[in-house]
């Protein structure tokens, strides 16, 4: 410890001292989190070294590999055993001795709001610093609304604060929320030699509560704060925390500092309490639990992957290929001609192109992109692919054929994926002599940008083929997601009901607008006749040889409204695709339901709601009891990642607890639709269905 002396090592704390600096470092892997114990080891640490008259200066820093990285959630709503860290903060604030905080790795949250606290703040120069809680729903609830407004000034603290994104160290210098930056790895004896010179030069103690020189110009600016609200409207919908942060920013501006804390505290709890923090903390967890998969074989590790190979140049392959391009793989694209090969290449090219126009790429990164792409027409060329990824026509003869020759040419150590949408990967891995090796890579449109990608696992899909999956799942930045064979797997199959549910509806009264409308206020990015829309009707189980003229969607392919492409559908459509309600789809729709002998009748969004969505949650239910899904938050996961379900929702388990099990099940119910056992039986028992 750069010839310190151990005072004394209890619990996570250590305390030393280098002369008359006084050095408490706290050890809780692995990553510091504020638990407890943490806050009782600082509470005790920063009392001790305050209360030994020889320490004239303390440092505070971590062991391992980062500064605090934040509360431990995990210890939200426990009963409090010991200091808290308001305790913490209160004692570093009445301390009469320099703290210096010495940051490195990341110093997030409460770990930031701890720093905050400190009298100086010296960072290595890889160190991140922020205030992410708005990702959970929450607002910085220890000073953190208070204090960084007072370093930052007003604007800068709503960016930082409201987006909750962390910045290096280097921006938080510029910005004032650190005032020293030292090399990686001597955060240590930068603050040593800081807490020096602060003793020698008998520096006075800068307490960041008592600084208001940065808000001065903004009291009594209402503009700032209602273009902040303006120009995010649209980003911060259906978000309650982005608001509470707002006013509590409002706060730090225009009251005293205490006076502020306890607007803060108010706000804070106000969140706390909300479904939508509830949910937004549930899918912070969840996230992070469906990349265990119990039950592998310990053996089972992931296969190196360097090349890859994809068979299929159109919209989806050449996602793929660019979401594989992206992670650092040399890919080796096949299509059957030279006219779809130039096609897909094109495509890719003008999206990289895109980025690079929008100043997200630079030309040298898309060259060097493009230069670990393969074209080819020759099948053989695969032959060295560790992973070879088909994005064919969705036929099961194509696809079978297909994979019997990838099992010809394939080398043994190889894995072969399917990009299929609904079709049986058993019967897919059937066509090969090595069905252990076969597996579901279901990646959602556009492949290079959508987060979800489920890990199909055939019935003799191999423990180390999944782990592998999992592995290229994260190594191309995706919510990896495992599901077993059905038809439509997870996420397509769950939303099915919401589709038919809305196709039904339409007939009773609410118009496709209306039904979109309640499903964008629900917090969706679209609506599902938009989405048809966008998709093209023609594509969507359409058949012009069988068409009959009885649903509504045949009725608008036959009259050629085929969508955004043809300039109608559900829809009418100007030249940029701006949509407004069709006259003509109204007509339609009034005729079938005429046809029928159905009345419209008034819906308010909460029943349009209730129609649409109650039925994805009891087919969410069933995969489940099938064990499709490993966990229900698995299927609250897709869905938020796969159909932009809003995660301030929580998924479909996680809001139908929140709505009540037994409204959901009557609703079912009403709808004669009967709810399936887990539903039921959750509904019955008081057990939350997102535990599952």
């Amino acid at each position: 410890m750069d010839s310190a002396t151990v005072i004394s090592t209890s619990g996570v704390a250590q305390l030393a001292r280098r002369g008359d600096i006084g050095i408490l470092t706290i050890d809780s892997p692995p990553v510091n989190a504020l638990s407890q114990k943490v806050c009782a080891g600082l509470y005790e640490g920063l009392n001790a070294l305050l209360a030994d008259a020889g320490v004239r200066a303390i440092v505070l820093t971590c062991a391992g590999r980062t500064f605090f990285a934040g509360a431990d959630i995990s210890e939200f709503n426990k009963p409090l055993d010991g200091p808290d860290l308001y305790a913490v903060l209160g004692v570093m604030e009445g301390a009469q001795k320099p703290i210096i905080a010495a940051l490195f790795g990341t110093a997030l949250g409460g770990g930031l709001e701890v720093a905050l606290a400190a009298h100086y703040r010296v960072a290595s120069q890889n160190a991140m610093v922020g205030l992410p809680e708005v990702q959970l729903g929450l607002l910085p609830g220890a000073g953190g609304t208070q204090r960084l407004p007072r370093l930052v000034g007003a604007a800068a603290a709503l960016e930082m604060i409201g987006f909750g994104k962390p910045v290096g160290a280097g921006r938080a210098l510029a910005l004032g929320v650190v005032d020293e930056i030292c090399a990686e790895g001597a955060q240590l004896a930068a603050a040593l030699a800081f807490a020096r010179r602060a003793i020698d030069g008998k520096w006075p103690l800068r307490r960041v509560q008592d600084d208001d020189s940065k808000l001065l110009a903004d009291r009594g600016n209402t503009a700032l704060f209602a273009e902040f609200r303006k120009k995010n409207a649209r980003a911060f919908a259906g978000f309650k925390a982005p608001e509470n942060i707002v006013k509590a920013i409002e706060a730090a501006v225009a009251l005293p500092f205490a006076e502020g804390m306890k607007r803060e505290a108010a706000l804070f709890g106000e969140l706390v309490t909300s479904d939508e923090s509830e949910a937004q903390r549930y899918v912070f967890f969840a996230e992070r639990a469906v990349s265990k998969i119990p039950g592998l074989a310990p053996q089972a590790a992931p296969r190196k992957l360097a090349g890859i190979g994809v068979v299929g140049a159109g919209t989806m392959g050449g996602g793929i290929a660019m979401a594989c391009l992206d992670a650092g793989y040399v890919v080796t694209l096949v299509e059957q001609t030279q006219e779809a090969l130039a096609r897909g290449l094109g495509g890719i090219r003008r999206n990289y192109q895109a980025a690079v126009d929008k100043g997200r790429l630079s030309a040298a990164q898309l060259e060097e992109k493009l230069a670990r792409l393969t074209p080819v027409l020759e099948m053989e060329a695969l032959r060295d692919a560790d992973l070879i990824i088909e994005a064919v026509f969705e036929r099961m003869e194509v696809k079978t054929a297909l994979f019997a020759k990838l099992d010809a040419i394939a080398k043994p150590s190889a894995v072969l994926a399917s990009n299929t949408s609904f079709l049986d990967l058993n019967e897919i891995a059937a066509a090969t002599r090595h069905p252990e090796r076969v597996v579901g890579l279901h990646f959602f449109s556009p492949a290079n940008v959508m987060k979800l990608l489920e890990i199909v696992r055939g019935a003799q899909t191999g423990d180390d083929i999944i782990a592998t999956a999992m592995a290229f799942g994260r190594k191309l930045g995706k919510i990896a997601v495992l599901a077993g064979v059905c038809h439509g797997f997870i996420a397509n199959r769950a939303m099915h009901p919401r589709t038919a549910a809305a196709e039904a509806l339409i007939l009773e009264g609410p118009l496709p607008w209306d039904v979109d409308r309640a499903l964008m206020a629900y917090g969706f990015p679209m609506g599902v006749f938009s989405m048809m829309d966008l998709v093209g009707l023609d594509v969507i189980g359409w058949d012009a040889a069988t068409s009959k003229s009885e649903t509504v969607q045949e009725r608008l392919c036959e009259a050629g409204r085929w969508g955004q492409k043809r300039g109608g559908g559900y829809y009418d459509y100007d030249e940029k695709r701006v949509a407004t309600p069709s006259p003509v789809a109204a007509r339609i729709i009034h005729d079938v339901a005429a046809a029928r002998g159905m009345k419209p009748r008034g819906f308010t969004d909460e029943q349009i709601i209730a129609r649409l969505l109650y039925p994805v949650v009891n087919e969410s239910a069933k995969l489940l009891e099938e064990g499709i899904a490993l966990r229900a938050s698995d299927i609250d996961i897709a869905l938020i990642y796969g159909y932009g379900w809003p995660v301030y929702r929580g998924g479909p388990m996680m809001w139908a607890d929140q709505v009540g099990l037994a409204k959901v099940v009557a609703g079912l119910e009403a709808q004669n639709i009967t709810p399936c056992a887990p539903l039921r039986e959750a509904a019955a028992t008081g057990r939350k269905l997102h535990t599952l």
